[in-house]
């Protein structure tokens, strides 16, 4: 009961969002590991806060380094807090509410043309999500493996046509929407699938594994890609004119070594966002692309609360190749794959308190 005990306690820390570390658009996927309680505890709250700042471009796995070079980087600053509430209804069954809140920016020249280096802002809720979860065997029953399933609600909560002001000349600006990557939702009402697992070897070693699935079935969201202008007659013909609505997954598995109050992680993690969704349509704009990251964490629990930091490192990461890429190839005979920005590392810092 010890060892199921301290598993439990890393567990409910892991609260994190699954943003990619880049200007993919992957919206927060909150809290999801939703381990029940081995007290008397009926609820949790956690609050996780995650940054990062995205900069080297990749086309594929080939990093663009020129882009530096040259100053005409893209730089996203994307910070988020999710407020995560789970609700114990007994010992198997639980349910969850997430609510992101973001603060983004993006600094470019190419979409103030090229005038100077201007910056674009989004700030406010994201895209709240709802979940229901259940462990397959009562876990007071099954204190050395267990496996939990989850299947939610993600709701298009979050502004998906945050606008701003792009420069035409030195005094002339234009409003329209801003890049799909600080967009504060994706406009889409979506089915989450999660799949959380964990194995207790000791009492001071077990490993954990989580699995997380986003399917929207809506193609579009409606909104423009061209800042307030007119679209070209080439992203007319491939769709990038208008912002896809994408599905996303993660997949995270690692270890957890505990020394008395302290819990020391080491993982990996995979986060995608796919060019063709699961149901529907995959046409509109969108950066597909994944990021494998090593994630080592620690965690600090003072009864009932756990405080933890993570920082996901970037080992591999690869702007797949679009719809849009996909059509232009066809259409031009000449193979076409756009880039992304990424960020090295991601800082996720938060807290977890039961009640």
């Amino acid at each position: 009961m010890k060892t199921f005990i301290s598993f439990l306690i890393v567990m409910l820390c892991l609260h994190q969002n699954a943003e990619s570390q880049g200007c993919v658009a992957i919206r927060s996927m909150g809290g999801y590991c939703t381990a029940p309680h081995a007290d008397s505890s009926k609820w949790q709250v956690s609050i996780n806060n995650r940054y990062f700042k995205s900069f080297r471009h990749f086309i594929g796995t080939v990093e663009q380094k020129q882009r530096q070079t040259l100053g005409n980087e893209v730089i996203n600053h994307q910070f988020t807090s999710d407020i995560n509430i789970t609700h114990k209804l007994n010992a198997r069954w639980s349910y969850m509410i997430d609510l992101p809140i973001e603060a983004n920016s993006r600094s470019s020249l190419y979409e103030h043309n090229n005038l100077g280096r201007f910056t674009t802002h989004s700030f406010g809720l994201g895209d709240m999500r709802v979940a229901l979860y259940s462990w397959l065997k009562n876990p007071e029953k099954m204190p050395k493996f267990n496996v939990q399933l989850g299947l939610g609600i993600k709701f298009a909560t979050g502004n998906y046509n945050v606008q701003d002001y792009f420069h035409l000349t030195d005094s002339t600006t234009r409003l329209g929407p801003v890049d799909q990557s600080i967009q504060l939702g994706d406009g889409g009402t979506g089915l989450t699938f999660e799949l959380n697992t964990f194995y207790n070897l000791s009492e001071r070693i077990n490993f954990y594994g989580n699995f997380y699935y986003l399917s929207n079935p809506q193609e579009q969201n409606g909104v423009s890609t061209t800042r307030g202008g007119v679209a070209s007659a080439s992203s007319i013909a491939n769709g990038s004119n208008v912002m896809s609505v994408p599905d996303q997954f993660m997949f995270r598995a690692g270890m957890n070594y505990l020394a008395n109050k302290f819990t020391f992680s080491a993982g990996i993690r995979e986060e995608c966002l796919p060019p063709k969704d699961l149901i529907g349509g995959s046409g509109g704009f969108r950066r597909p692309a994944y990021i494998i990251s090593a994630e080592p964490g620690i965690t600090y629990s003072i009864g009932k609360v756990n405080i933890y930091a993570y920082v996901p490192v970037a080992l591999v990461r690869n702007r797949t190749q679009s719809v849009p890429d996909q059509i232009s190839t066809a259409l031009t005979g000449k193979y076409t794959q756009g880039d992304a920005a990424f960020a090295d590392y991601a800082v996720n810092i938060g807290i977890s308190c039961r009640f």
